[in-house]
């Protein structure tokens, strides 16, 4: 496996790793941190809500925020891998989460607490894009499935560990809690990264970045997504519409100016690209429902169904469970299929087990709903598995910096969406029945109004080639044989 090195950095004591597992194992373990953060959280919104004396709904922000700055500040992360080298500034982006962390659970009040995770994610924006460059740029494209898989398995054991520890805390501690286990971990993967990660992705002469693309995209992103935010509070409405009038006009300044700028800070130009551009769609659609859901399903397990945080956080396991069993399924279904395929019948699968939800009644037995929401995990992780690689198919690798900042900041824009979308329609529903906290009702009509978001990406999915990713998946090597006898 070879590598870029910075001459100017000395890697005398950086050893050549053998086998790309290993990278791919140790980038896992530093998003392992970003990953368990989020759904460490969940759990405990209602219990912040209460110590905040704000409704329940209103701690969307308290998400929206962290996602908001890892959409910004994504954009940046790849010309900061190309100006300093992608391991410094990984192992930067790991210090800044941590002090993140820490200022999070020193907070007191709402804005506060929105302040502090604007600057973990901060953090984050550069932990898990850069993570992921390193893979892109040190991993042989046939072995990219497998080496995404490895990448994801501490990520998901994140997911898997946060729900019930978060419950846990929540129960039997303090929430703030739940901000200071990210000290240890983080000081542990900064020493990994330091330790084993190769030197790669610092260029000679880096292009010039564009700062006023990144300003007009910044203001366009934030205004728009603050704006829904407020849509869903109940505030001012005037507040509201302006905010999103004024990100709708810096998102158009913007793509006026990508097309007049040489090297923009996102490359619209990348969506030429067939299976690049039908997998931003498509995913981005199934994104938003996959952002409601980790903020609607807490309050509706608590709220609406009335479980302590602990039970919750139990269940919510059963997501995480799912999408480590899927880790074991997509090479093998990829390759007996093909990405068209199984996109578009598990992007089906992935819908309904969102609608699923919906229909939670606080008597069903827990084996029931932990099944069922076991199940939930394994097609949405093969779906957005499938999207995180079939769009890298035909990117050159001297665009694949480019592609991994545009794709990174439409996946936690989205997100971002999500949380408000899900915020939003749980707020209508309530205003609808009169309600002044949300019922199970509510919950219900919220689930499956974001069913409808990620059903329609079905179109998209049809859209692909017959052989979308066949060399990622090695499908059209397998089934030429029985191709060919008919």
């Amino acid at each position: 496996m070879q590598s870029e090195e910075n001459p100017d950095t000395p890697t005398a004591s950086v050893p050549v790793l053998p086998d790309y597992r290993v990278t791919s194992l140790i980038v896992g373990c530093a998003i392992f941190l970003e990953q368990m953060d989020g759904t460490v959280l969940a759990t405990a919104l209602p219990t912040m809500a209460r110590d905040f004396h704000v409704s329940a709904p209103a701690m969307s922000v308290a998400v929206t925020s962290y996602l908001l700055a890892l959409a910004i500040l994504i954009p940046v992360s790849g010309a900061m891998s190309d100006r300093f080298g992608a391991k410094r500034v990984f192992n930067s982006s790991i210090v800044v989460f941590i002090i993140g962390s820490i200022l999070c659970s020193l907070t007191k009040t709402l804005p506060m607490m929105v302040a502090a995770r604007l600057l973990q994610g901060t953090g984050g924006a550069m932990m898990a894009p850069v993570g992921r460059l390193v893979i892109l740029r040190t991993v042989e494209r046939r072995h990219l499935v497998s080496s995404m898989m490895w990448t994801l398995i501490p990520a998901i054991l994140g997911t898997m560990a946060g729900p019930p520890l978060g419950g846990f805390i929540v129960e039997y501690f303090d929430w703030r809690w739940i901000f200071y286990i990210n000290v240890p971990i983080g000081v542990l993967g900064y020493w990994l990264v330091r330790r084993y990660i190769p030197v790669v992705g610092c260029l000679t002469k880096p292009a010039r970045f564009d700062w006023l693309g990144f300003a007009l995209c910044s203001v366009g992103l934030s205004c728009s997504l603050f704006g829904l935010e407020l849509f869903g509070q109940n505030t001012d409405m005037r507040n509201a519409m302006l905010l999103v009038a004024i990100g709708a006009a810096g998102c158009l300044a913007y793509v006026w100016h990508a097309r007049r700028c040489a090297n923009p800070a996102v490359d619209l130009t990348l969506l030429r690209i067939d299976s690049f551009r039908l997998s931003v769609i498509s995913g981005s659609l199934m994104r938003i429902t996959q952002g409601a859901q980790p903020f609607l399903l807490p309050l509706l397990l608590q709220i609406g169904l009335g479980f302590s945080a602990l039970r919750s956080g139990q269940l919510i396991l059963a997501i995480s469970l799912g999408a480590l069993l899927a880790r074991v399924l997509t090479t093998r279904i990829l390759r007996r299929i093909g990405f068209r395929r199984a996109m578009v019948y598990n992007g089906v699968l992935a819908s309904m087990s969102y609608a699923i939800c919906a229909f939670f009644q606080a008597d069903w037995p827990f084996w029931l709903m932990f099944g069922l929401l076991t199940c939930c995990g394994i097609v949405m992780s093969f779906q957005f598995a499938a999207y995180n690689t079939i769009a890298y198919e035909a990117v050159p690798t001297d665009r694949m910096s480019a592609a991994n900042s545009f794709y990174s900041t439409l996946q936690q824009l989205m997100l971002s969406v999500g949380v408000c979308c899900g915020a939003l329609i749980l707020k209508l529903a309530m205003a609808a029945s009169h309600n002044t906290e949300p019922s199970r009702l509510n919950f219900s009509v919220a689930f499956l109004i974001v069913t409808l978001i990620s059903l329609s990406s079905t179109r998209w999915h049809r859209a692909f080639a017959p052989d979308a990713g066949h060399e990622m998946s090695g499908h059209r090597r397998s089934g030429s044989t029985a191709e060919g006898s008919h």
